[in-house]
């Protein structure tokens, strides 16, 4: 089976100022890490393509991603980042509407004020993505969950897909206030979610696939196999496993359900919903 596609990864050319959110305790990904880097590890594990995700908060990152992706045919799709607050904002869509590979865009929420999906520019951005048919990535931690809600809730028609499972706090082994704000959300069909970005909240140098299942089993429970998507979170899943560990934890996590479920999970959800 080689057409999975690992729906979240990222690339970058190191740069300490830009990149300052990752730190000391993270210098296993203090360099650069490109597509040369990712290929052998999809080879390895039966992908057959990527979706690369913005990991910092500008137009130029977007453009890097762009001609990463005109020179990697592996890179399917690209989420970028463009300012959804802009009051020009139709106008920079329009820009990008030129690239195909472009298929949604990203905020980095998590750095953001627990209000500020209320916020009327932000939200007018969000309304600005249908009519190019971009779909949007929810990058929160989970008690971001409520304003998730109410973002979802009033853009019924937009397609949404919740990052890393809204990081639940693995480590702690607190799951309640998290598990309540899934079951929440989860009811809403325009909602996906990536199973990505688990090691990094458990126990960087301990976790087990015992620590993850409680949480997968959650997203399991609530989420419809149609909702769901693979995502590796590479390179940024090196501070804490390998790119083979993290597939091979879902394998083993997914044995039990049909090859049909599976391969929705592993490659099918994903290429429709960024319509790959």
């Amino acid at each position: 089976m080689n057409d999975r596609i690992d729906s979240h990864q990222h690339f970058w050319k190191f740069d300490p100022v830009r990149d300052s959110w990752i730190d000391d305790s993270m210098k296993k990904i203090q360099r650069d890490f490109l597509p040369d880097d990712l290929l052998p590890l999809l080879q390895e594990n039966q992908f057959s393509g990527c979706v690369a995700v913005q990991a910092s908060q500008s137009e130029d990152e977007t453009n890097f991603l762009v001609d990463l992706a005109s020179k990697n045919d592996f890179i399917k799709g690209i989420v970028g980042w463009v300012d959804l607050r802009n009051k020009n904002i139709s106008e920079r869509l329009e820009y990008f509407s030129t690239h195909k590979k472009i298929k949604g865009f990203r905020h980095v929420v998590q750095g953001e004020a627990d209000d500020f999906m209320f916020g009327k520019d932000f939200r007018n951005g969000i309304s600005a993505l249908k009519q190019f048919n971009y779909t949007y990535d929810i990058l929160i931690f989970h008690r971001q969950l409520p304003a998730a809600l109410s973002l979802v809730q009033d853009f019924l028609e937009q397609k949404f897909v919740i990052d890393h499972i809204a990081k639940p706090d693995i480590k702690s082994g607190d799951i309640d206030s998290w598990k309540k704000g899934i079951q929440e959300i989860a009811k809403y069909e325009n909602v996906s979610c990536k199973i990505s970005g688990m090691v990094t909240e458990a126990n960087w140098n301990s976790w087990t696939a015992e620590n993850l299942k409680p949480y997968l089993d959650v997203i399991f429970e609530n989420f419809s196999t149609d909702q769901l998507m693979f995502g590796s979170d590479w390179p940024v899943l090196n501070v804490a496993s390998d790119y083979t560990e993290v597939v091979k934890t879902l394998e083993d996590y997914i044995l039990q359900l049909s090859i049909e479920d599976q391969n929705k999970i592993w490659f099918k959800n994903a290429s429709s919903f960024y319509d790959l």
